[in-house]
């Protein structure tokens, strides 16, 4: 894992264990995500440290904060100029 669930639920705000069944998968999917669009895999990814942390915390904040409306497509665009600078051409 890039972010460890403490990290990542510290950067929510989250006090407890009682989101923990709603952060997990939001973070695998976070993490997913940010991979995909940088278009590397997780060893690759996670060696560039704080730009990946910090596109996969701003990718779980969005999950979480927009659970019910969620719009994709800007949040892809997001995370492409978020991750522009490490973004491989193709796999």
């Amino acid at each position: 894992m890039i972010v460890s669930l403490p990290v990542a639920k510290k950067y929510l705000r989250l006090d407890g264990n009682d989101e923990d069944d709603v952060v997990r998968p939001l973070l695998r999917a976070a993490e997913s995500l940010c991979m995909d669009i940088a278009r590397m895999d997780e060893t690759e990814f996670s060696s560039y440290g704080a730009m990946a942390k910090t596109a996969v915390l701003y990718t779980l904040a969005y999950f979480y904060e927009h659970r019910d409306e969620a719009d994709h497509h800007a949040l892809i665009v997001t995370l492409r100029n978020l991750l522009t600078g490490i973004r491989k051409e193709g796999f």
